[in-house]
């Protein structure tokens, strides 16, 4: 591949446009937002009005004060971003959340601290991120038996270490 090939600025990328509602009490707020032109998620801030510092193993939903709709053809998957991950401890509980075209209430971020010290989230902390991913609905087919393939059942480690 060429340079120019791998250059963000010159491939043109799909694009969804989806309607979005900031509560007030988020206005101050960026709305998300890519932070390159390669980025897959953009990043979500925390909506609260003081300090909470999570222990420990705490567990705690923190709002957006975002709301959305979503084309039916479309979620919203909500991720970890990495360095919070790695450095605190502090994910996702439930990564990915999603977000289902037909939810119309506020976006919360269900997270957790997997760490040994006490995290504080802050306003406008960037505390996820989310990726908008085209849905492919599917229809079962029920058959006696399935194709062979080169794996067969094996799982859990069978194709190597």
């Amino acid at each position: 591949m060429t340079p120019a090939a791998h250059d963000h600025k010159t491939t043109q990328q799909p694009s969804v446009t989806i309607a979005i509602r900031q509560d007030p009490s988020a206005a101050d707020l960026p709305l998300p937002s890519y932070a390159t032109a390669g980025s897959a998620g953009m990043d979500l801030h925390a909506n609260v009005t003081e300090d909470m510092i999570m222990a420990p193993g705490a567990r705690a939903a923190i709002p957006t004060g975002l709301s959305m709709a979503l084309p039916v053809t479309h979620e919203a998957q909500i991720r970890p971003r990495s360095g919070l991950a790695i450095k605190q401890g502090l994910t996702v509980i439930n990564a990915p959340g999603t977000i289902d075209s037909d939810y119309r209430g506020e976006v919360a971020i269900l997270m957790i601290n997997l760490g040994d010290a006490p995290i504080t989230i802050q306003r406008g902390m960037r505390i996820a991120q989310m990726v908008i991913a085209p849905v492919t609905r599917c229809k079962w087919q029920l058959v006696d038996s399935l194709d062979g393939s080169e794996r067969g059942t094996g799982g859990f480690g069978s194709t190597g270490v």
